[in-house]
């Protein structure tokens, strides 16, 4: 496909373009979907994300992507990797939006374990993040799901409490090399 960055056994994961809002805007302003964040967001606010992203891919070459189903091509969501603000820190963080229709069938945790992989294999970084508000379960268990462990919690003005999970490189080589040999 296209401007794919990543391609998984299900999913097709490409820079986002403006023609996503409104699939994006489905998910970012649903209020269930969002239940983690301070507020859904606006259409501007959506659009906002767009922008973030592509400047993202310009400033790092990454940022979140649109996550697609594979054989249909329907936006499902984002996946990616992006520099946040976790506990002062600028850190390398993967993080996730699925749309509530597709929650709760692995999508998130095949995204985000494609991206873990995407930026070990194409940065240098030598320990990846995901941080999460602290009553984010699933997001907690996505991450773990993908070797990462949790490394702090912190008091946060956004999410009263968050947690950071995390993975190093060599965890990540380790697991890599596990799953070799068992295959």
């Amino acid at each position: 496909m296209d401007g794919c960055i990543i391609e998984t056994e299900r999913l097709m994961l490409r820079e986002y373009t403006l023609n996503d809002l409104d699939a994006l805007y489905e998910i970012m302003s649903d209020p269930e979907t969002m239940q983690h964040y301070p507020a859904p967001f606006d259409m501007d606010r959506t659009r906002g994300w767009i922008s973030w992203n592509l400047d993202n891919y310009k400033r790092y070459g990454f940022g979140l992507w649109a996550v697609t189903l594979k054989g249909t091509g329907t936006f499902i969501g984002d996946c990616g990797i992006t520099i946040q603000d976790i506990d002062g820190d600028m850190l390398p963080e993967i993080g996730y939006h699925i749309h509530k229709a597709h929650q709760r069938q692995g999508y998130a945790k095949e995204a985000a374990r494609a991206v873990r992989d995407w930026v070990f294999g194409n940065t240098d970084y030598d320990v990846i993040y995901s941080y999460m508000k602290y009553t984010n379960i699933a997001s907690q268990a996505t991450a773990m799901a993908n070797g990462m462990r949790k490394v702090k919690e912190y008091p946060d003005p956004k999410n009263t409490i968050s947690y950071a999970y995390a993975i190093t490189r060599s965890r990540w080589t380790a697991l890599t090399d596990e799953r070799q040999e068992t295959l």
